[in-house]
């Protein structure tokens, strides 16, 4: 069963405290679609329960509407499924893993921007994930940065909070 969470997170890292003001400043992503504006939903598929929950936490944080789900399965039967607007999927899980359901939702039209994560360097996988269209490919564990700079690929968002959006390196 998928979760949607709107709970407010306190970081201690001052590059994401300033996003997420900024992010306030700016109200809620939205993104335009046939003449409305729609929130921003991010779906997070891993089989870790840890990963799914500190993913969800940064985005929370960020103010971005996060499902998180624990199977490419889930997912796929979820209402979630039609409104995602990046998908961050774990490469390696049991049953259907993140590249099936890559090749899944490539094949039924969709084309959700998708960022891939896995805790294992395998470049075939990597590259396999890339040439069917991924954002971006991340090595777990992975900086808050790297994520953010991924997401903000993945949802063409330019402006001021582009900036905050991973490109505040210290």
């Amino acid at each position: 069963m998928s979760e949607l969470h709107w709970v407010s997170v306190v970081d201690d890292d001052e590059s994401v405290r300033e996003a997420v003001n900024d992010l306030i400043a700016h109200s809620e992503l939205h993104r335009w679609e046939n003449g409305v504006s729609e929130p921003l939903r991010i779906s997070v598929v891993d089989d870790d329960e840890s990963v799914r929950e500190a993913i969800y936490d940064l985005m929370d944080c960020m103010g971005l509407r996060t499902e998180i789900f624990s199977s490419a399965d889930e997912f796929l039967n979820s209402a979630s499924l039609r409104n995602t607007t990046c998908l961050i999927v774990d490469v390696r899980m049991p049953g259907m893993s993140g590249l099936e359901l890559q090749s899944h939702l490539n094949a039924a039209g969709f084309r959700i921007p998708i960022i891939f994560i896995s805790a294992h360097d395998d470049g075939e996988a990597k590259s396999r994930a890339l040439e069917a269209g991924a954002v971006d490919f991340l090595k777990k564990p992975f900086s808050e940065d790297a994520l953010l700079r991924a997401l903000r690929a993945s949802l063409n968002i330019e402006g001021d909070v582009a900036s905050d959006l991973g490109q505040n390196e210290s």
